[in-house]
């Protein structure tokens, strides 16, 4: 990443704790279910109807549910963050600790031959593009390394 100031790309979807990426999530206080993006409107468990918040990082470590490609260009008005077009392989991760399940690109180099069911996983953040005002970063998944923790 360039040396000048990096940004989210998604303001509010990431924060750092202990110099670690986390995705930023909330939990309903009545009823403990989790949710990301941040929600603050009303829970959506059927079974409660609290209307009250936390918000919370959420896991970065989880088991690959499923995974596709994005082989083809999106059409317009979707502009693709890399001229050419490179596809790119999307995981599906349920989170460790809070069990749902999150979608989001894999790191630069994971394809979707690297990937298997069942596999842990680890956020990363890369630069989804570079700009005047430095780099945005997104939150990606990569296959756990040894010693990754939630």
């Amino acid at each position: 990443m360039t040396a000048a100031k990096i940004r989210p790309a998604l303001e509010g979807y990431l924060t750092e704790r202990d110099g670690k990426p986390h995705l930023l999530g909330s939990r309903c206080t009545a009823c403990g279910t989790y949710y990301f993006p941040r929600l603050d409107s009303f829970c959506r468990n059927p079974a409660c109807d609290s209307t009250d918040f936390e918000e919370v990082p959420l896991s970065r470590s989880g088991r690959l549910w499923s995974y596709t490609n994005a082989a083809y260009q999106p059409p317009a008005p979707y502009i693709p963050v890399k001229d050419p077009y490179e596809p790119f392989a999307i995981a599906a991760v349920e989170l460790e600790r809070e069990g749902m399940i999150v979608l989001g690109q894999c790191a630069e180099g994971i394809a979707v031959e690297d990937l298997r069911v069942g596999t842990p996983m680890e956020l990363i953040v890369e630069p989804l593009f570079s700009d005047d005002e430095g780099d945005a970063i997104i939150w990606k998944w990569k296959p756990q390394t040894a010693g990754a923790d939630a």
